[in-house]
């Protein structure tokens, strides 16, 4: 546990975000901000910076979902929330908006720590896969093209698939390039060129 994160506790009832507040105090985590009016989600965010949002609301509605995962960027942050009750529509669209956590049966104080734990390490796990994710695209974007420039120089050269990939690396050394680099400075002086 990370007792050095920051925690924005959205409640709108200032006397349950006191005692939300006191149950994050006793887990450990003192960096603590409370936000009574969640219109105002987007400029607290902005301004505190919070490495997780904790929100307890009673009955959220796919709307509210839709806005919290918008302003609360959970690409960039865990949110927790938690709700007096739910319905498997509501549950997968909490999912969808990408909530590290969404706890229905309410806020109990003896459950805070355990459940932002885990919303933690779920964000974390999520943060990892998407980058994983995205480096895989990049890599097949890479590839393609350097594929289209190996394609072109073969043409215009009458070199084997082998022979172009040598050239382009030989220039992207020769350049102190990578050869991703001369590959898509070939592909867009080709497309000049067409």
């Amino acid at each position: 546990m990370n007792s050095d994160m920051r925690i924005l506790v959205v409640q709108e009832d200032t006397e349950k975000a006191q005692h939300i507040i006191d149950a994050l105090s006793e887990a450990g985590w003192h960096d603590v901000q409370a936000l009574s009016d969640i219109s105002f989600l987007k400029n607290s965010i902005q301004s505190f910076d919070p490495d997780i949002v904790l929100i307890d609301m009673e009955n959220p509605d796919r709307d509210t979902l839709e806005h919290i995962s918008m302003v609360s960027d959970t690409r960039s942050r865990a949110v927790a929330m938690f709700v007096d009750q739910s319905d498997s529509d509501l549950t997968r669209a909490a999912m969808n908006a990408g909530l590290s956590a969404y706890v229905v049966d309410g806020l109990k104080m003896n459950r805070i720590k355990p459940v932002l734990e885990t919303a933690i390490a779920r964000f974390q796990i999520m943060r990892q896969m998407r980058s994983e994710l995205d480096a895989a695209k990049q890599a097949l974007t890479d590839r393609k093209t350097i594929d289209r420039a190996k394609g072109i120089l073969m043409r215009q050269r009458s070199l084997s698939e082998d022979a172009a990939y040598k050239l382009l690396r030989k220039a992207a050394m020769d350049q102190g390039r990578k050869v991703i680099d001369v590959a898509q400075a070939l592909v867009t002086a080709a497309d000049l060129l067409i």
